[in-house]
């Protein structure tokens, strides 16, 4: 079984096709990271712009380098339907559609959480339903009970900014530059993680849900009380930027670690056949996290599971395996579906 996968959520162009004993035949992915570096963000205009200027290049190399001469000799067409930047999401769906009414070839709508969701299941065969899965982007943070492919149930949720936005808005307030994440783990690397004692939204309360917002309006704050209004260069020391970044870091794994705490009590309670933590989104690229993730499994004899890396953030492979779960399942579409800009895995 061979399953193209499309993926034109935000600000990757990923095609990729994966067969269904686990193989990824070809992995394209088109980073916009230049396109959008001048205005500190993504700007879905442009996104969906470069999507349309890609897209139809990926495909042919894709099918190129997985030795598919004709797209009838694929099995699947899987595709992000949503949730995402929705410019961006209608360029995929529609060359998506293209592809399957000319060549017949049935068409699998994907949830982008729900790739991210499975993507484990891809890497690692030893990964069986259920597990309990922390979902972590740039636009997600979530806590969920993976039942199988379809069945979710939510225990926790941000109530307001997502993990990988936190990060980018401190990078941004810091001046190093777009996409912030990356760069606030690396100077974190390097600073005390004790220097700041920012706030510790949600630990002890019972639940499992996050806020992110206070810690971010705290970061700010720290920010403008050290910089000097009369520099000419508002920038501050790179010692300085180390430490606010390891402190912040080490915030965000104390609440991590805290509302994962939670999350294992209830699946102890309510579903102790679960022993699995997957972590997946571009956040689970962290490697203090998932440091600090692997020190809480060990602790109360659960596996920690995540994807490698490069299969972390946005990609094709993701989008083409949930399409292979879901094909076995028999869950195909026609043509009639529409893009989604939201799109929750539990409604």
């Amino acid at each position: 079984m061979k399953i193209l996968g499309i993926e034109t959520s935000c600000d990757e162009t990923a095609v990729a096709i994966v067969t269904d004993d686990r193989k990824i035949l070809s992995h394209e992915v088109l980073s916009q990271t230049e396109e959008h570096m001048p205005y500190g963000g993504v700007v879905p205009e442009i996104a969906s712009r470069a999507h349309m200027n890609a897209l139809d290049r990926l495909i042919t190399k894709a099918m190129k380098d997985a030795g598919i001469k004709n797209p009838n000799e694929l099995d699947g067409i899987a595709v992000t339907s949503g949730p995402g930047l929705i410019g961006g999401v209608i360029v995929g769906v529609m060359m998506a559609k293209g592809i399957s009414a000319v060549s017949g070839v049935p068409i699998i709508p994907v949830n982008h959480l729900e790739g991210h969701a499975l993507t484990i299941r891809l890497t690692d065969e030893s990964v069986t339903f259920p597990f309990l899965l922390l979902l972590v982007s740039g636009g997600h943070c979530q806590i969920l009970k993976v039942m199988g492919v379809g069945k979710y149930e939510r225990l926790g949720i941000s109530m307001d900014d997502a993990l990988g936005e936190a990060f980018d808005k401190v990078g941004k307030m810091l001046g190093l530059g777009y996409p912030g994440g990356p760069l606030v783990e690396q100077r974190a690397a390097m600073g005390d993680p004790t220097s700041f004692n920012f706030p510790r939204s949600m630990v002890g309360k019972p639940h499992c849900d996050f806020s992110f917002s206070g810690l971010k309006t705290a970061v700010k704050r720290q920010i403008d009380s050290l910089r000097d209004e009369d520099s000419l260069t508002p920038l501050l020391p790179s010692s300085l930027i180390n430490n606010i970044c390891a402190s912040f870091q080490a915030c965000v794994g104390d609440i991590v670690v805290d509302r994962m705490k939670n999350s294992i009590k209830q699946c102890q309670n309510s579903a102790p056949e679960i022993n699995t933590i997957v972590v997946a989104g571009g956040v689970a690229a962290n490697k203090y996290i998932r440091g600090r993730l692997e020190a809480l499994c060990l602790e109360n004899n659960f596996i920690l599971k995540a994807p490698p890396i490069k299969l972390c953030t946005d990609n094709g492979a993701m989008i083409a395996w949930a399409g292979v779960e879901k094909l076995k399942l028999g869950e195909v579409s026609d043509l009639s579906f529409t893009p989604k800009a939201r799109w929750p895995l539990v409604g």
